[in-house]
Parts: structure tokens; sequence; C-alpha cells
């Protein structure tokens, strides 16, 4: 399940926290000061998403997976701007707001009537119509009082914060693969094992002895391709950026897509591709990121750098080098 409420408190609270820095923060220029305390710009955003959709049992490369994300990512928007309105009502709108009031109206209400495109049939009732009602009342709220900051929400990588925050993803990423290595500065390595694997084989509906195999089979082979009682119909919840069971370059996009109408900034992302990917691909995936209304878009094609901080771990002690983005 999905704590909404729980999820609305937390985007109020440290949404307003993040307001109130503003004010008390130190930038490197004066110019950015000036502009940064005049607009007012936050960025409230979430890790942890690809082991949400694993643990529901949702491929991330899947219409319901994306229907999900984009409620999700609706409702924290959605609420972030009431949120925002609602200091706008004590303390004033941000001081740029009355130079272009149509303009912010108009993009609060673009946010608003993208919500009508999420499938209702892929995501739970209560779910879409939370974060209908934030944008209702989001849009409400700034035509009466404005908003207090001009941009509310961006999805960073969450590298370094997601691993201390026990997160088994970053940002918007699906898992790397599920047993990874990590580079440490100060030398040495630790192995990352993907926790939520026993969860979505719960959901999905195995018994305890099955999950037992499967996490014990995955412990040894570093994948689960090949586990035992595991289900060939299963096989794309567990699928990660990179291994032999990859998720192809395009859902990476197609998330992103799916989300990036509820979100005032861009996403920060790797779209991991093979290293077959010719320039005719990477030409093509960019202008299929442009059509989709991305306003970011980055890539990596396997083994075109020499190392990294994060690595697949391999049965047999080799490693596959792949990039992460550390916050």
């Amino acid at each position: 399940t999905f704590d909404i409420e729980a999820f609305k408190h937390t985007v109020e609270l440290v949404f307003t926290a993040q307001e109130i820095l503003v004010g008390y923060s130190e930038y490197p220029t004066e110019k950015i000061a000036k502009n940064a305390r005049a607009y007012r710009e936050l960025g409230l955003g979430y890790a942890n998403l690809g082991a949400l959709l694993m643990a529901q049992g949702l491929p991330y490369d899947s219409e319901e997976g994306r229907a999900q994300a984009a409620a999700i990512t609706a409702l924290m928007t959605g609420h972030a701007y009431a949120t925002s309105a609602k200091i706008a009502r004590k303390v004033g709108p941000f001081a740029g707001y009355h130079k272009d009031q149509k303009g912010m109206i108009k993009v609060l209400k673009q946010h608003r009537a993208a919500v009508d495109n999420i499938n209702p049939g892929l995501v739970s009732e209560q779910l879409l119509s939370s974060a209908a009602t934030a944008w209702d009342e989001a849009v409400e709220l700034a035509e009466l009082y404005g908003v207090r900051n001009s941009q509310a929400s961006v999805l960073a990588p969450t590298g370094t914060i997601g691993l201390m925050m026990d997160c088994d993803t970053t940002g918007i990423e699906p898992d790397l693969g599920l047993v990874k290595v990590k580079k440490l500065v100060g030398g040495g390595t630790m192995s990352i094992v993907n926790r939520t694997v026993p969860r979505a084989l719960k959901a999905l509906g195995y018994d305890s002895n099955q999950i037992k195999d499967i996490v014990e089979y995955i412990d040894v082979e570093k994948t689960i391709t090949g586990a035992p009682h595991l289900k060939q119909e299963h096989m794309p919840v567990f699928a990660c950026s990179m291994g032999d069971n990859s998720i192809h370059y395009l859902g990476h996009v197609k998330m992103m897509a799916a989300v990036q109408p509820f979100l005032s900034g861009a996403i920060s992302k790797t779209v991991n591709m093979p290293e077959e990917a010719s320039v005719e691909d990477i030409e093509q995936l960019h202008i299929d990121a442009w059509k989709m209304g991305l306003k970011a878009v980055a890539i990596y094609r396997d083994n075109c750098k020499v190392a990294q901080p994060l690595s697949m771990a391999k049965k047999e002690g080799k490693e596959k080098e792949t990039p992460v983005e550390v916050a």
C-alpha cells in the first residue's frame, strides 16, 4: 500500500523547510542570490521509486509502473504547490510573481490537466484522486493568493544520500543490478544487495521456502536469471539497468516522460545503453526524448569508461563497470 496522508505530510514538512532555507542560504554570486530570493525556486524530489515498484510487483518498464510513478509525482508536486500557495497567503507570493502572474497560473493549470492523462485503470483510485485534489487545491489557492515559489520540484540523482537513507534505488532509477559493488574513497569495496526482492516475491505470491531458495540463488549467482521456482512472466519485475535481465533503454525514457508533466524542473537520470548502441541509436534516443517532452536527458553507453564508483557483481569475481550519478 501507499500511505498517502503520511506522504502529503512529509511533502508539506520538507517543502516548508526548504522555503525557510532560501532566506538563510549562501549563494556563489550576488546575482544568483538576488534571483534565488526573488523567485524562490525549490527542488523537492524523491528516491527509491524503483524499489517501490518492485515491492508492489510492478515492472519498471510497464504501463502500470509508469502510471504509478506519474500519480505519485503528481501528488508530490501538486501538494507542494498547494503548500506554497498557503505560505503565500500569509507572507505573499515570490517577488517576481506579478511580472507574469497569468503565465504562472497557466503552468499550474497545465500540470493539473496532465493528471487526466494518467490511466485510472492502472493506478489506485485513492492515489489518483488525491493527486487530482492536490492540483485542484493548488490552482484554486494560487488564483487567490499566488504562490511563494516559482518552482517546486525536480528529481536529483540522490546517489550518496540515497545510500545513507537505505534506499535500494536512487531517484527515479531502477536498480542497477540486484547485487552491486561500490568502490570506497578510502580504498576497498562494499557489496550492496537489493533487499526489496523478498517483498516483491511475497507480493507476487511465492511462499517463504520459495523466497528463501530464490534469494540464496541470487546471493551465489549474482543474478535472478535461472532462479528456482521463478515464473518467466515475473522476470520483468526484477529487470535492472544492466545485466542479463536488463530494461531496454527506451524504458528509461518512457518512465521519465511519464513523470515530467508533474515536475517544475528536469530529471537527473542515466539512460543506460548497450555497448553495441550506434551513433544513430543515440541520436534517435535524443529525438525521442525531445518528442516525449523531456527537459533533459543523459545517456551512458556500457563500457565507455575505464572505472566507475559503482559496478555489478559477477559470480566469477569480475565486475562490470557502469555509471552512477552521485549527488
